[in-house]
Formats: C-alpha cells, sequence, structure tokens
C-alpha cells in the first residue's frame, strides 16, 4: 500500500486527529488488490472544515464578480492541462475505462464554463421610479458554506455539477466524496489553489456515514447537495430539512429504453449496449430496461447479443478496454447475485457475463484474474415483480421487456416507482412528441440512450429520483445556490464621487 488519501481543510492536507484514526481501503478494481488508505473523519474533522469555509466566506463571497470569474476561468485551463492525470486516477480507483473518464471530466468541465457566465447569470432586475423618486431592484446573493455529498460513480463529474456555480456565486463549499475513489477529489482541490482560490473556499473531508450526519446537522452548512441510492436520498433531505437546510437529493433510477416497430433496430441495439454497459452500469442514467414493442422483440435482442459477444472486458488503463470491472468486489457480488435471482424468477439468462472472457494486465503487468468482475449480463422475457425489473441493480445487467403496443410500455414506465431519465426509439415524430408529453420522467432522449442535458439546463428526475425541488447546475444550480433579495430605494440628494480620468477597470 503506497498511497494514503486524507483531508483537504483551509488549503492544506489534514491529517485524522488521534493517535487511532478509522480509515478504509482503497482498491483497484482491476486486480482486486489494496492500493492505498483513506481517513475517514470525525465530528472533529468535519467541523474544522465547516470553520475553515465559515471564515473564508466572509472575504469571498465580498470578492468582485470580475476576480471569482478569473479564478473560474484559471481552473478551467489548469483541469484542461491535467485531465490525463485525473483520468488516470479515476480509472485506478473506480475502474472505468480511460476514455469513459474522460468524458466524465468533459462532461463537469461544462459545468466549470457555464458558471464562468456568473456575472451574467445572477444579473438581477431594475425598475426606475416604481413611485415618484423611488427605485426598486433585485439581487442575488451567495448562502455560505455548502456541503457536496457525492458518489462513487462521478468521482468528479458529479462534485462538478455543483461546486463551480457554488463557487462562482460567493458561497464556500465542503466536499464529502465517496470513500471508495476519493483521490479525484483531493486533485481537484489542488488546482482550485493553483488556480489561486483562497483558502477555505473549497475544502474536502473524507469518510462515512458520521462525516455525512455531521454535515446535516451543522448548523453553519446552508445547503446540502446529494447523489445517490434513493433510500440515502431520502434519509439526506428529510434530515437536512429538519435542520433547516436547502437540500437537493438525487436518488436513484430504472432507466426504462422504448423501441418502436419502426426504430432502426441497429441504433436502438448500439444504443443499449452504449448506455446498458458503459462504465459497468455504474451510471444513474444507464439504461437497465429494454421494453421492446411487439413484433420486433426477436430480432432486437439476437442483435444486441451479437453486440455483447465482441465487447472487450479488460482493466481500464488498458487501451483497447471497452468496459472495466465494478467498483469493488462487495459491489460485484451484490450484482453477480441478481443474475441467480433473475434466473429463479423465470427470467431468461440470454448472456452470463459471469462467463465473459476478461483480457490483459493492469499498468503494473499484474494479473485480472482477482479483480471485480462481471461481464455484460443480458435477461430476456423480464416481468415486473421480478428483482432484476424491480431493484436498482447498478452493474452491467440489461434486462427485456416486451409489450404488445407503445401504451402498454408507456403504462410500464409510467407505474415504475423512479423517474430519472427515459428514451424512446422511433423515427415516428408524433410518437416520439406524444411520449415526451406524457411519460412522468424529468429527463427524455429522442434516439438519445442517455439524455442527460447540457451544463445549461438541469439535471434531474421525478418520483423517488428526486428529493427537493431544485435540479443540478443550469439556472436550478444558479437558483439553489443563491438567494434573491428586493430592495426599494429614495436617494433624496445626488453626491459626487470626485474627478478620475483613468480609464475604468474591473477589479
Amino acid at each position: 500500500m503506497s498511497k494514503h488519501i486524507t483531508h483537504w481543510i483551509g488549503g492544506r492536507s489534514v491529517a485524522t486527529a488521534g493517535t487511532a484514526p478509522r480509515r478504509g481501503d482503497i482498491f483497484d478494481p482491476a486486480t482486486g488488490q489494496t492500493t492505498g488508505q483513506v481517513d475517514f473523519a470525525e465530528i472533529a474533522e468535519v467541523d474544522q472544515a465547516v470553520a475553515a469555509a465559515a471564515q473564508a466566506f466572509a472575504s469571498w463571497r465580498k470578492a468582485s464578480i470580475a476576480k471569482r470569474t478569473q479564478v473560474l476561468f484559471n481552473f478551467r485551463e489548469l483541469f484542461n492541462a491535467r485531465k490525463d492525470e485525473l483520468a488516470a486516477i479515476i480509472v485506478a480507483e473506480h475502474g472505468k475505462v480511460h476514455s469513459d473518464a474522460l468524458g466524465e471530466l468533459a462532461r463537469g468541465q461544462e459545468v466549470v464554463e457555464y458558471a464562468c457566465g456568473i456575472p451574467q447569470l445572477i444579473k438581477g432586475g431594475f425598475t426606475e421610479q416604481a413611485s415618484t423618486g423611488v427605485d426598486v431592484y433585485s439581487i442575488r446573493q451567495p448562502l455560505g458554506p455548502v456541503a457536496i455529498i457525492s458518489p462513487f460513480n462521478f468521482p468528479a463529474m458529479v462534485p462538478m455539477w455543483f461546486f463551480p456555480i457554488a463557487i462562482a456565486a460567493g458561497n464556500t463549499v465542503v466536499l464529502k466524496p465517496s470513500e471508495k475513489d476519493p483521490s479525484a477529489a483531493n486533485f481537484i482541490a489542488e488546482l482550485w489553489k493553483e488556480a489561486g482560490l483562497p483558502d477555505g473556499v473549497f475544502n474536502v473531508v473524507h469518510g462515512d456515514k458520521v462525516a455525512v450526519d455531521r454535515l446535516l446537522e451543522h448548523p453553519d452548512i446552508k445547503s446540502v447537495s446529494f447523489v445517490g441510492s434513493t433510500p440515502i436520498a431520502r434519509y439526506v433531505y428529510e434530515t437536512g430539512t429538519r435542520y433547516g437546510k436547502r437540500v437537493q437529493a438525487l436518488g436513484g433510477a430504472k432507466n426504462h429504453m422504448l423501441v418502436l416497430p419502426d426504430a432502426d433496430l441497429d441504433l436502438a441495439a448500439d444504443a443499449a449496449i452504449n448506455a446498458g454497459f458503459g462504465a459497468a452500469g455504474e451510471r444513474c442514467m444507464a439504461v437497465s430496461v429494454l421494453v421492446a414493442v411487439d413484433p420486433i422483440g426477436d430480432e432486437l435482442v439476437a442483435k444486441i447479443k451479437e453486440r455483447m459477444a465482441t465487447l472487450k472486458v479488460g482493466p481500464g488503463c488498458n487501451g483497447d478496454s471497452e468496459m472495466g470491472p465494478l467498483v469493488t468486489g462487495q459491489h460485484r457480488d451484490k450484482v453477480t447475485s441478481y443474475v441467480e435471482s433473475g434466473v429463479a424468477d423465470g427470467a431468461e439468462l440470454a448472456v452470463d457475463g459471469r462467463k465473459h472472457a476478461i483480457a490483459g494486465e493492469d499498468a503494473s503487468g499484474a494479473p485480472t484474474t482477482d479483480g471485480f468482475w462481471l461481464g455484460p449480463t443480458l435477461f430476456d422475457h423480464v416481468k415486473p415483480g421480478m428483482s432484476v425489473y424491480n431493484d436498482e441493480i447498478f452493474g452491467p445487467i440489461l434486462s427485456v421487456v416486451r409489450v404488445p403496443s407503445y401504451d402498454e410500455g408507456l403504462e410500464l414506465i409510467n407505474n415504475n416507482p423512479y423517474g430519472n431519465g427515459t428514451a424512446i426509439f422511433t423515427n415516428d415524430g408524433g410518437a416520439a412528441r406524444r411520449f415526451q408529453n406524457e411519460v412522468e420522467v424529468g429527463m427524455v432522449g429522442i434516439n438519445v440512450p442517455i439524455p442527460v442535458p447540457v451544463a445549461y439546463y438541469s439535471f434531474g428526475g421525478w418520483k423517488a429520483s428526486l428529493f427537493g425541488d431544485s435540479h443540478a447546475y443550469g439556472a436550478d444550480g444558479v437558483q439553489f445556490f443563491t438567494r434573491g433579495k428586493a430592495v426599494t430605494q429614495r436617494w433624496l440628494d445626488p453626491s459626487h464621487g470626485g474627478i478620475n480620468l483613468g480609464f475604468p477597470t474591473n477589479s
């Protein structure tokens, strides 16, 4: 074990206090080997991070918008210059392939670039002479120290959904990343420092429920942004709001892809592979249920099976790998158990991922046989009530449900308790338009399998996939990380500011 990850507080690494700190192991998912340890914060470390954020807020909120924007631009350039390093860190701890890690960083960078437009995003309104000699205007101001609690599947992108806008708007941040792949957060913290962000504006505490609970109840934390499973999202929302905080808690998903008989089946099969097995299915926007409208079920399943057979499963650091391992052995075992339960429930195991060949070695030449592997798996003739249909598996298992009509497919999707993302594949514009209006899901793709909105829209689902009123980033993100204030003013006498012939500049 060569790696030791600890907290980043007030612009520097801060080890856990005490003689016997709690720690968690960090693994290389491709080999199953332990590669390091991460400190788990106690209440004292969380309080220290929040105190640093609170102290930094006093000055950061007063920094000019021009200054904040310049720091964001600096961060953007540093991030672009070192993205390959960060992608390699993600591959080593999460297991996803390098190209997928780079894609994650590109999507996160979109939010940074959106936040660089903060001068336009937080402009208020102004009404002159609302009454005689009276003007009225609105302003938006930062909240204070805010908390971000992020999952393992996107160790860079998901935090980047939140902290660029939060920082640009004048808030300070305490990030609690997943303990499974913690190094990306510290790497990002170092980039912020190099970009010129004042110490204490961006802090990282690592750990488990102890850290989460303290952030939820700490009186100086003004808002909480969370992404994770639905049970935890509900807990975060209920606990955080009970302590008077703004909370946006994005939960789980069971994303359906509806394929109509007129669809391009080759396009649909490609999309099912890409959306079902990318990042080993460890995506909240992964397609986990394919709803085939008769009579195209047999042909579509055959095309998917043909493509699955050619997928190259291997270590993420290998350039030819298309799918990597799962993040931990415990998670791999949980996902694999659904293969057995699906068969027991009567679904047809069309492709058994347990038999898929694993290719290659890791970056050090170590064998991959002990890694956390499960190949792409396909179930056909799945029905609601089966565990492979009901549960969010978060792994490379795709279930095919067959329905006789569009109406039954729509009803199936709308009856599901989740409402995160969905897609329809069709060449019928009328059917697509009807679907986008009738489906009870927050993000809809039309011939697009993973409809993650671009940064100037907002990300979030409906029903059990979202707790709170605010989606992530976009206009919702700006609203979430600021609060409005209306000012009514009257000035009885004009003022004079003196003479200065120099060209005015922002500072």
